[in-house]
């Protein structure tokens, strides 16, 4: 991951050297992949020292940063189509290759892995709701042809905005009032710590006649320097995906790819690889528990809070963006939501349904290539 930060300078040097801008836009590409790791590492120990609640927060608000960096800094481009389409591919993400991901590669390595079905109901009630309403503003639109542009903007502004709520809501039920159905994954967590803090040292095992020396503990790093690093880290993600979307137009002319395909398929992957990465790798320690929270997690994330914010971002910069999808759009979503809420509804998965899960998303994406 450290050598993708090479992506940073040069960058910088191929924009301001004038380099072909596939190459820059590469180079931005494989460092906001970077910089999104790093973001989700600084954003863990700053939740590890300042408590579950405020730590749940940041987790909550800085999960799906990468993501609203680039919708934001291509909404105000004026690239409004690969702002709906990027939402609609980091849902499917999540649900279909992430989620799949997890579950066929750590079906193949475990028979048979299981998670909590509370929560997992829990987040497909969350789920239903946010289709409904990402699917709203369509319905009534195709209802009412005669429906002018400023009704639909004012319609999904509302929605946005009841949306963010049931956001916050979502968060007091899970870091207040019913965290207990959470702490799961903290338990898991502070019993890996403390089996590494307890684990005997294989140098000196193999050294018997050395003595043990006690040293002190290092110390702890204060929660300013991450709150600094989390802050300058943000401030690259901005600056590269400037440069990603800048560069934007001209990769989807020379690789003769759509704005649609682009959007649903290859921007959620480059912001969320590092979230890819995570719920799979637990998955295969067999901890279905852990990688649904992440892949579950994020998806509601985008749904709730990203994408209404877009909307109301798009108020503020004089974009017209709405919850006005194309039909392909929405029904991959539905279908999404559908089949991850099937799978995981028992508590239960295998390779199998791993791969209906990879096969789902693999054809939605034939079918967004094809589309214009």
């Amino acid at each position: 991951m450290i050598v993708l930060l090479a992506g940073i300078p040069l960058s910088w040097v191929g924009h301001f050297q004038g380099w072909d801008p596939n190459v820059v836009f590469i180079c931005a590409a494989l460092a906001v992949v970077a910089l999104a790791k790093f973001m989700g590492q600084a954003t863990e120990e700053i939740a590890a020292l300042t408590g579950p609640t405020i730590g749940g927060l940041m987790n909550a608000t800085f999960g799906n940063a990468t993501e609203l960096i680039i919708g934001l800094v291509a909404l105000q481009a004026g690239l409004v189509d690969v702002v709906k389409a990027s939402i609609t591919g980091s849902i499917i993400g999540n649900l279909l290759l992430v989620a799949g991901l997890a579950m066929f590669l750590g079906g193949i390595k475990f028979r048979e892995q299981s998670f909590r079905p509370e929560v997992a109901r829990m987040n497909a009630s969350v789920m239903n709701l946010a289709v409904v309403a990402l699917i709203l503003p369509s319905v009534v639109t195709y209802a009412d042809v005669t429906l002018g542009e400023l009704s639909i903007q004012e319609l999904s502004t509302a929605v946005a905005l009841v949306l963010i709520g049931v956001y916050g809501l979502t968060l007091l039920f899970s870091l207040k009032t019913h965290s207990y159905l959470y702490s799961i994954h903290e338990a898991e967590a502070a019993e890996d710590e403390a089996a590494d803090r307890l684990a005997p040292n294989p140098v000196l095992q193999a050294q018997g006649s050395i003595p043990q020396v006690l040293t002190a503990p290092p110390e702890q790093v204060g929660v300013w320097p991450w709150l600094l690093a989390l802050l300058g880290l943000t401030v690259l993600v901005a600056v590269e995906s400037e440069l990603l979307v800048g560069t934007l137009e001209s990769t989807l002319e020379h690789f003769h790819v759509t704005p649609l395909f682009m959007g649903v398929i290859l921007l959620p992957i480059i912001g969320n690889a590092a979230e890819h990465a995570t719920a799979v790798t637990v998955a295969m320690k067999d901890k279905m528990d852990l990688s649904f929270s992440v892949a579950l997690g994020s998806t509601m994330q985008i749904a709730l809070f990203v994408a209404p914010l877009l909307v109301l971002a798009g108020d503020v910069l004089h974009q017209p963006m709405n919850f006005n999808f194309g039909m392909v759009e929405l029904v991959a979503i539905a279908v999404s939501v559908l089949l991850i809420n099937s799978v995981s509804s028992d508590g239960r998965s295998n390779w199998l349904e791993g791969l209906l899960l990879l096969a789902t998303y693999t054809i939605l994406g034939i079918a967004f290539f094809f589309l214009d």
